[in-house]
């Protein structure tokens, strides 16, 4: 039998639609159930400025009375204005193991995006490269990290057997060594006598302002990478109000020289740990087993690292890494992962290979002309 594929109208539909990976992946071991608090601020077109430049219609597919499967359509104007092009997202993708199912979903989000005169369907994203990007395609068998997302194996067969190819991999490194590499230090403290760059941790008492620095310099040091789109200032305040609560202001670094702020790097403890005794996704009585394991977290996510164009290549990404290395091993965290890192980032990679980082899991962005 067919699914019926529809639009979310109503609190009962976007009910069904969050609730739904919460009881497809209740068996996986590995999977991290997000807080349904979190994710229905994300899907809100009122709360996430995300929508100011978007419109996104979000679908449900159901069979025999039963919620099978999900995907939202993603209109990002403010990605094709700065790339010139006519791209339309997939997101939130979520379905049984029915090529029937996953197929009209897929379907049905590219008639939507067609009629906006969209070129080409890409995707997964959750809503777009600046929040949760990329299928798992390889990496199955560890949980994912704060802000990354985790799917079964079986979904690479429904996108690709929906018709979509490769568009980009994007690479995760991780790194579990409990010494920095000697060049990297001896290359830190060069960077450090010859041009005078120094590093800073972020300052909590001004923190608004440091929430701007970090948003110019994410805006200036990304603006090539495939893929990227800026960041407003009303989307990067939403994303800090967000991580506040776990953000620890030693993992927050700014690389400077003669007073002006030239790159940053930003990690977060891997508050999945905590996460994962919580699969309901629900506050009461979740909340407390969360709060109690928090305490015991061990590993962080670097969760961005770069410089301004002018000074790559010359030390200030290692100068960034040693000092989020030394304050988080002086907190107690021993394991790290970075990324993700586009395939094709040959700079950035060569510079992680150097630090001692190796890749551990793999994301696929995936494309399908409309």
């Amino acid at each position: 039998m067919l699914p019926e594929v529809g639009p979310v109208r109503g609190r009962r539909d976007l009910a069904a639609f969050v609730a739904l990976p919460y009881a497809l992946h209740r068996a996986d071991p590995v999977w991290v159930a997000p807080l349904r608090r979190d994710v229905r601020a994300l899907l809100s077109r009122d709360k996430n400025p995300f929508f100011q430049h978007a419109e996104v219609e979000y679908l449900l597919a159901r069979q025999a009375g039963r919620t099978v499967g999900r995907v939202a359509a993603i209109h990002n104007r403010a990605h094709n204005e700065f790339h010139g092009d006519r791209v339309g997202f997939f997101g939130f993708f979520e379905s049984v193991d029915d090529s029937a199912v996953a197929g009209a979903l897929l379907e049905r989000a590219g008639a939507w995006l067609r009629q906006r005169s969209l070129e080409t369907m890409r995707g997964p994203v959750n809503l777009s490269t600046n929040d949760e990007a990329g299928l798992l395609v390889d990496g199955f068998d560890t949980p994912p990290a704060i802000l990354m997302p985790h799917n079964p194996r079986r979904y690479v067969g429904l996108i690709e057997g929906a018709g979509f190819h490769k568009a980009k991999d994007l690479l995760v490194y991780q790194a579990t060594h409990d010494r920095l590499p000697e060049r990297l230090v001896e290359g830190a403290r060069l960077l450090e006598r010859r041009h005078g760059v120094s590093v800073r941790t972020l300052d909590v008492r001004r923190f608004d302002e440091e929430v701007g620095l970090v948003q110019r310099l994410y805006n200036r040091a990304w603006e090539r990478n495939w893929g990227f789109v800026p960041m407003t200032a009303r989307e990067i305040e939403h994303l800090a109000k967000q991580l506040r609560p776990v953000l620890v202001p030693e993992l927050a670094v700014f690389a400077e020289r003669a007073g002006e702020a030239i790159g940053c790097a930003v990690a977060l403890p891997d508050f999945n740990v905590a996460l994962r005794r919580n699969p309901s996704g629900r506050l009461f009585p979740g909340l407390l087993k969360v709060l109690w394991a928090a305490r015991r977290i061990s590993r962080i996510r670097v969760l961005m690292l770069g410089t301004l164009p002018e000074w790559r290549g010359k030390g200030v990404d290692a100068l960034l890494y040693k000092a989020i290395w030394e304050n988080g091993y002086a907190k107690g965290f021993r394991w790290a992962e970075a990324g993700w890192i586009l395939e094709d980032n040959h700079p950035m990679r060569n510079g992680l290979a150097r630090m001692g980082f190796e890749v551990y899991k793999t994301y696929r962005l995936y494309d399908r002309a409309l």
